[in-house]
């Protein structure tokens, strides 16, 4: 089964393939939706503090009946924290909503704040500091390993500028028609895995007729493409949903997609309007 497939990170963790996102699940929803993933193959859940759902997380990791060496957790430090000091806590405090004594994936969500999202100010020194506080916390054996989300090869850089321990991860926006194709290469290159949130575009790929007649052609699902597309590119999909006939569906991906057709999802007409998700910074458009 896929969702029980890994990818090896660059300290040698591994890590399945596909995970469960969990982005606007609320906390008291999340406990079901981690038992429901686990009992249908998913070892891999990916939540964050600014989801507000870390602690109903971690109420379905003990509820769920597979030992915790067997799961891998992902949680990521929320955007507005740019110093050390700040970082180390929040860290803390991801253990102790988790329930967790190690976690195995912690990133910073963002390199800007979400109210500055796509300003000109990067936040550098910040992230340096925020970073600095996930490397301590991964020496302790707090975490088995560290990455980013949403940053930029500039992003990347002033890490990897400064850092002993380099980003295993980069979690970034990523499906068919919005594929940064750049920015994987760059960190694919820099031994750093592309995670992909959001694969389905926030539903809004359902709505597309040449993903759809593609579906079609493969005899499977809009969401089933799509996860498939960004596997076949080395990403890991992250798709969210409470639906276990959906969590089903988006890990039977038993089918291969052609080159020529890789080629032609990759190069569809970007989606300009992701309808109501478009309030959320990482979906508005840029020329905007």
């Amino acid at each position: 089964m896929i969702a029980q497939d890994t990818y090896t990170l660059s300290n040698g963790v591994e890590i399945p393939k596909l995970g469960l996102g969990t982005w606007l699940i609320p906390d008291d929803a999340a406990e079901q939706a981690v038992v429901e993933a686990v009992a249908l193959g998913y070892r891999h859940i990916d939540t964050a503090q600014a989801y507000e759902n870390e602690a109903g997380v971690g109420r379905g990791i003990r509820a769920c009946g597979i030992p915790r060496d067997q799961l891998f957790i992902t949680t990521k430090l929320a955007a507005e924290i740019k110093s050390h000091d700040a970082a180390a806590a929040a860290i803390d405090g991801s253990l102790q909503a988790l329930g967790l004594d190690t976690i195995d994936l912690m990133l910073i969500h963002s390199p800007q704040p979400w109210r500055q999202f796509g300003a000109e100010d990067r936040f550098l020194e910040g992230n340096r500091e925020a970073w600095r506080a996930l490397e301590e916390a991964y020496k302790a054996g707090k975490l088995r390993s560290i990455g980013v989300s949403n940053f930029e090869e500039g992003d990347l850089d002033n890490i990897l500028s400064s850092c002993t321990v380099a980003p295993m991860v980069d979690q970034v926006l990523a499906h068919i028609s919005n594929t940064p194709m750049d920015l994987i290469r760059y960190a694919q290159g820099k031994g750093i895995l592309v995670q992909a949130y959001s694969p389905i575009a926030h539903g809004e790929l359902l709505k597309n007729t040449a993903v759809t007649t593609m579906a079609e052609k493969y005899a499977v699902t809009v969401p089933q493409l799509s996860i498939r597309y960004t596997l076949q590119l080395g990403l890991l999909p992250l798709p969210k949903t409470t639906n276990p006939i959906h969590m089903k569906d988006n890990a039977t991906l038993d089918f291969t997609i052609s080159d020529e057709d890789m080629d032609t999802l990759q190069h569809l007409d970007r989606i300009a309007d992701y309808g109501e998700a478009s309030v959320f910074p990482v979906f508005r458009d840029p020329a905007r």
